[in-house]
């Protein structure tokens, strides 16, 4: 009987005696083996209506998409005179792409002689540094069991070939979860470095603002159950502040490097004349109200009304989650409020299209809440879920790629 019962442990003493970050980087290098075989897949189905041709490369795949403008960045720099479209309005350009990523990505590439070697390098080496924080994370609040497989979750998740093409978003995340980590553990001093490195890196470190002033007030009113000393008031109403100023310092710069002081917010908008032609204009909670009705009423011929009552119904969901969802709640209260601040910021500055599903990536502790329910069949129907999402997802950006909804 006992040894019966030892024997299933027994079998996996080999694995529970690797080191953390040894069994992290099985994972993680695995679900890359996978991807590959995703995107090699979805390269042997791209046809002629494909944007990519007839069987692309990897090299193809990895330059694909927003990847060509890091790619540009990286060779170019930014336009001192802003592209216009026929009309006269700004079209795309370079400076809605921050330049962190793309000139580490040319300074790794040096000995290749290829930008796309590095930026591939960068973001591979960058998913699996943000995949060791993420468990250094989660473990603040889970069970060594939850944290590994809520990395393998977020490993094999269906935006998952971001971790190997040519996006910031891991990069991104490394700095995220890093400061992240350094709000659990009353690091404050590592966020004067990591705020502006996130700035730099993609958009992104205004929701951080907000989320420390969150994160502030809530310290406030705990203040008898934990002690609040007044230099910890100090750094977080001064990386506050930090966060505001990095992320309003992109527009000062661009407006500065092309004599517009709106140069940024109308490079910004040149994207969403794609999807609703003509003079757009930026105000808070519009991109979500013009693309439910663009939608709803222009694309899907339902009554927009029908899209308010869903838009509306779904904020109310997260906002339900993350108040009383006790897989959530067990997060701690610092993973809620930087997902509830995320979600506030996306609602305010984004138009939701097909890229709505990359914009969330920065909400991905919470694949910490839905590792949460220690069932074995749970959590293998999750990690299926996710592959066959992330086959999905490749196959119609990389395969196909040839329609509004297909763009990541």
């Amino acid at each position: 009987m006992a040894d019966g019962a030892l024997r299933p442990d027994s079998r996996l003493h080999w694995w529970h005696a690797m080191p953390i970050v040894a069994r992290i980087a099985v994972i993680y290098f695995s679900a890359r083996v996978v991807t590959t075989a995703f995107l090699l897949g979805a390269s042997a189905l791209s046809g002629p209506g494909s944007r990519f041709g007839v069987s692309p490369s990897l090299g193809d795949l990895i330059l694909g998409w927003d990847s060509r403008w890091y790619w540009i960045v990286a060779e170019v720099g930014y336009p001192s005179d802003l592209p216009t479209t026929d009309s006269g309005a700004v079209g795309e350009n370079q400076w809605a792409f921050m330049p962190l990523y793309p000139w580490l990505a040319r300074i790794v590439a040096l000995p290749f002689g290829q930008w796309s070697i590095g930026a591939f390098l960068v973001s591979i080496v960058a998913g699996f540094a943000a995949s060791v924080v993420l468990y250094r994370l989660l473990r603040e609040k889970l069970d060594e069991s939850t944290s590994m497989w809520a990395v393998t979750f977020f490993a094999c998740g269906p935006l998952a070939a971001l971790f190997q093409v040519g996006y910031a978003e891991s990069l991104f995340l490394l700095w995220l979860f890093l400061a992240l980590w350094c709000v659990l553990g009353r690091r404050y001093g590592w966020l004067y470095l990591l705020i502006p490195l996130m700035g730099y890196t993609r958009p992104g470190v205004l929701a951080f603002a907000l989320f420390l002033g969150l994160y502030g007030i809530w310290r406030w009113f705990q203040r008898r159950r934990e002690a609040l000393a007044a230099s910890e008031v100090v750094h977080i109403v001064a990386l506050g502040l930090l966060a505001v100023v990095v992320g309003f310092s992109w527009q000062v710069i661009a407006a500065w490097g092309t004599g517009d002081g709106g140069a940024y917010l109308a490079t910004e908008l040149a994207w969403r004349r794609n999807w609703i032609p003509g003079d757009a204009v930026f105000a808070p909670f519009d991109g979500f109200l013009a693309a439910t009705q663009f939608w709803f009423a222009t694309m899907w011929g339902l009554p927009v009304e029908v899209g308010y009552v869903l838009l509306g119904a779904g904020v109310a969901v997260i906002a339900a989650a993350l108040l009383w969802a006790p897989p959530v709640r067990r997060l701690g209260v610092e993973m809620r409020l930087w997902s509830a601040s995320y979600v506030v910021y996306l609602l305010l500055v984004f138009f939701p299209q097909s890229s709505i599903f990359r914009l969330l990536i920065p909400l991905s502790p919470l694949w910490g809440a839905v590792a949460v329910p220690r069932s074995r069949l749970w959590r293998i129907s999750v990690l299926i879920a996710c592959l066959v999402g992330q086959w999905w997802w490749i196959y119609n950006m990389y395969a196909l790629g040839n329609t509004v909804w297909q763009i990541p």
